[in-house]
């Protein structure tokens, strides 16, 4: 490994656990290095889910694949990079396990902007509803329909800080 990508990676994941500690609705799991390239990515957010009957429901626990390369910084496969690992019944356009498409994927593209574009799509923040753009079509004619239940989950993804100062205001007389 080239010390170019070796400090990619690294930055790569101390950033990603810096969003990770910062976050209620995220699990950063490393799976190998140091530095890394294997992560998977476990949201706590509420998604949407085809039931066996076909009815559509909350789901609140979403896993995704993500692998850098050793190419990563000149090529980005979508299909490649990021892999959708459950649950399989996840609904969502952009969604056929194993494949998940946050749409445009640079070379390069940061660990942080994988997550956050991820988080994005479970929680229908994100949606293409177009068939011919979809991997879910169903869940894209469904969509145009029940536009008033997104997005799903309205929690940032990262947790708000307040930044204050408490002053004294003098002794009560």
């Amino acid at each position: 490994m080239d010390r170019i990508f070796e400090s990619f990676l690294q930055h790569q994941y101390e950033e990603g656990t810096d969003l990770a500690r910062s976050s209620d609705q995220l699990e950063l799991i490393p799976l190998d290095g140091p530095p890394p390239q294997h992560y998977v990515a476990e949201f706590r957010c509420t998604g949407l889910v085809q039931a066996p009957g076909g009815e559509i429901v909350e789901a609140d626990r979403f896993a995704v694949g993500i692998w850098m390369p050793d190419d990563y910084l000149s090529e980005a496969d979508p299909f490649k990079i990021v892999t959708f690992l459950g649950p399989a019944e996840a609904f969502h356009p952009q969604i056929r396990a194993p494949w998940i498409c946050l749409g445009r994927l640079r070379p390069g593209m940061s660990l942080q902007e994988i997550l956050f574009q991820a988080w994005e799509v479970i929680t229908w923040r994100k949606v293409t509803m177009r068939e011919d753009d979809a991997l879910n079509a169903e869940a894209c004619a469904w969509a145009r329909h029940n536009s008033h239940r997104f997005p799903t989950d309205t929690r940032p993804l990262k947790r708000r800080t307040l930044d204050f100062t408490i002053e004294s205001l003098g002794a009560a007389t």
